[in-house]
This record gives structure tokens, sequence and C-alpha cells, in this order.
């Protein structure tokens, strides 16, 4: 894939979380140079394996009078977001370790002060323009955390209501509603279980499997829609903050789905007009084919070829 816009710097958050390293590796790849912003020092290797066109911040996102306090402009997230064309946030904890305060809060805490910084900067032009990729999550529909999964409809899409009943999939739902300033664009990618292959994706049982429905994302094509998300026009959204489910077209079951569906989900409706044969995946991501240019493609590989910025 070739550029489709002149960016030239992109940061990322969480750039030594497993989907940050492959979403490093992606942008990279693409010809960007690459700000990392981690509480760990790196964990890719070495600063020579990723080349020069890759330098790292290592802070707590949770501190915002450490980090990002907007009356001090010489902070250091404030310096290196400068230049920035868009953030691509990614520093999360994963998955609810607790049912209290911890996952919740780290993650409500981080996006706020992720999408503060990013409007200071842009109030002071430093960052060429406001656009947020967010990694969110399929759990903003009651699924695998949840006390009772619950699904309206099959193949899900965008239009799915989102009623979370754990901190997890709550601390995602509130970055998608929370972009307040005029010039912020918002991209909410929803990710599936990212894994390196289907294999990975299929070894748990059907039954354990039943509340994610099957479903995964492969880790270097889910790297892909972050990139697409930042260089890709926004001239057909309908608003300025917009989610996609990313997620493969096939579910990790060779069987058929229909015959899944009816077993284990057999009072949920299929949509009017669809159907779930074949081993036809439960999500349905016409939107990022349509709005982003996103294909699922489980061969995609993000070693680097360096480039000069």
């Amino acid at each position: 894939m070739q550029q489709t816009s002149p960016l030239k710097k992109i940061a990322i958050t969480g750039s030594n979380g497993s989907v940050g390293r492959r979403t490093v590796f992606m942008v990279l790849k693409h010809g960007y140079c690459v700000v990392g912003i981690d509480q760990s020092p790196l964990v890719t290797a070495d600063d020579r394996e990723l080349g020069s066109n890759f330098s790292l911040l290592q802070t707590d996102l949770k501190d915002y009078d450490g980090t990002l306090k907007a009356s001090d402009l010489l902070g250091s997230l404030f310096r290196a977001l400068e230049g920035c064309e868009a953030i691509i946030h990614l520093a999360a904890c994963p998955k609810p370790g607790d049912y209290k305060v911890v996952v919740h809060n780290s993650n409500v805490v981080i996006s706020w002060n992720v999408l503060r910084a990013a409007a200071e900067v842009n109030a002071f032009q430093w960052l060429v323009n406001t656009l947020i990729v967010p990694t969110s999550s399929i759990n903003t529909i009651p699924m695998i955390f949840s006390q009772a999964p619950r699904f309206e409809f099959f193949p899900i899409d965008e239009s799915h209501p989102c009623l979370p009943d754990e901190p997890y999939g709550l601390s995602k739902v509130y970055i998608s509603i929370v972009r307040r300033f005029p010039d912020m664009r918002v991209a909410s990618l929803r990710l599936h279980w990212s894994v390196p292959s289907r294999a990975v994706a299929q070894k748990p049982e059907l039954v354990r499997a039943k509340n994610q429905l099957w479903g995964y994302v492969q880790e270097d094509s889910a790297a892909e829609a972050f990139i697409l998300a930042v260089t890709q026009p926004a001239d057909n959204w309908s608003s300025a903050a917009e989610p996609f489910f990313i997620a493969a077209p096939e579910t990790t079951f060779d069987g058929n789905t229909s015959e899944l569906l009816q077993e284990y989900w057999p009072n949920v409706p299929i949509k009017h007009g669809k159907e779930m044969g074949g081993n036809i995946g439960c999500f349905d991501c016409s939107k990022a084919k349509a709005l982003l240019g996103w294909v699922h493609n489980p061969d995609l590989t993000s070693s680097i070829v360096y480039y000069s910025c």
C-alpha cells in the first residue's frame, strides 16, 4: 500500500504493548517517523532494529501533572507531540484484572489525558492535525468480560447498542463519546482478539469461545487498520467521531456459523437481508472497508522498510 497523504510523524501510545509493537512496525514500514510513548523501557530489541525514525518517550500517561500539565509547555509529552499529524492511542490495561477500579480508572484517565494533551497541543499549533485513533474493543458490547453477554442481532455492526456491564468495556465506551473539541477527529477501532494467526485463535474450545463469537483479527492486519485510519480522507464520515469494527470475516470454527448460532445463541435474530452461512464471521466490518479501505489480510507482515524522514 502506498502513502495517500503527506503525513510525516505519528505518535503511538502504548508502543511497547502487543498491538503497539505491531503497529509501530507497520507505521514505520509505510515510511513515517514514529514517536513511541510507553511507561516501560523499549522492549523491541533495541533502537537499531527500529531505525533512526523511531524515538521513545518513557512516561506514565496516568500522571497528568507530571507529564501533561498544560501550563508547562516544555513538558515531555507536549514536546513529543510537536509536529505529529496524528496520535494512535493504544496505551491501556488490556483486560479487566479486577472488577473494581484499577482497569476502569486507569484506562479512562489515560484516554482523557491523551485527548486533553492533543487538544492543548493543537491549540498551540504544535500538532498539525488533531486526529486521534484510539484502540477500542469489541467489548463495548457485552461480550467476553461481561457478567451476562447479550446480543441484539447478527452480524454485529456499529449500530449495535453499546451497553457494557463491566469496567473494561465501559472504559472503551468513554473515549468514543468524549470528543469535545471542534477540530478533533476520532476513529475508534474496535479490535477483536489480535493474534498472529487463525490457528492461534482456534485453541479455545467452542463453548469457551461462544462469548467472543469465535472471532479474531490477524495482528498485522489490525495494525494496518490504524495506518489506514490516519491516512485515508474523512470526507465521507457522517461525524467527526466514528467507530469501526476490526475483525476477520470468518470464524475460528471450520463448520457452519448458522449452526453455531442456533446452538449457542438461538434467540438472537439475523438482520434482515443478511445470511450466516459457511463459516462467515459474526461481525460486519463493511464500514471499515467503505470508509477506511480496510479488508482483513491474514497474510500481512510488518517487516520494516527504512525511509528517511
